[in-house]
C-alpha cells in the first residue's frame, strides 16, 4: 500500500476528482483545507507581524492510501490535472504504509 498526499491549489481540485471518477477502483480521499508558504532562498523581513502572518496561501491537501499498483495512476492523474506551470502549484509525494485496516471490517 501506498499513501499519496499533494498540497494543491483549490481551483484545480474539480479537474483532480472528475479524473478520479474515470479511474476503476479509486479507493477515495480526503481533503483539508490548508495554508503554507515555499521556501524562500534568503532572509526575509517583514515590517509588520501582519505581513508575516499573510505571507501564507491557501491550499487542498489530498490524502490517498492505495494499493501498490494504482499508485503511479494516482500520482500522475494529480501531477497533470494540478500543475499550471507557475510557482505556488504545490508539492506531491508517495510513501509506504505499513498497515492498513478499514474500520468498518470485521477483525479476522
Amino acid at each position: 500500500m501506498k499513501e499519496i498526499k499533494a498540497i494543491v491549489r483549490p481551483q484545480r481540485l474539480h479537474k483532480i476528482r472528475d479524473a478520479f471518477r474515470n479511474l476503476p477502483g479509486f479507493p477515495g480521499m480526503n481533503i483539508s483545507n490548508v495554508e503554507g508558504c515555499s521556501a524562500h532562498a534568503g532572509a526575509e523581513h517583514h515590517d509588520s507581524l501582519r505581513e508575516e502572518l499573510t505571507d501564507f496561501s491557501k491550499k487542498l491537501r489530498i490524502e490517498i492510501v492505495a494499493p501498490d499498483e494504482m499508485a503511479a495512476d494516482i500520482v500522475s492523474i494529480i501531477h497533470t490535472h494540478a500543475h499550471t506551470g507557475q510557482a505556488g502549484d504545490g508539492v506531491l509525494w508517495v510513501t509506504e504504509v505499513q498497515a492498513f485496516r478499514r474500520l468498518c471490517e470485521v477483525p479476522v
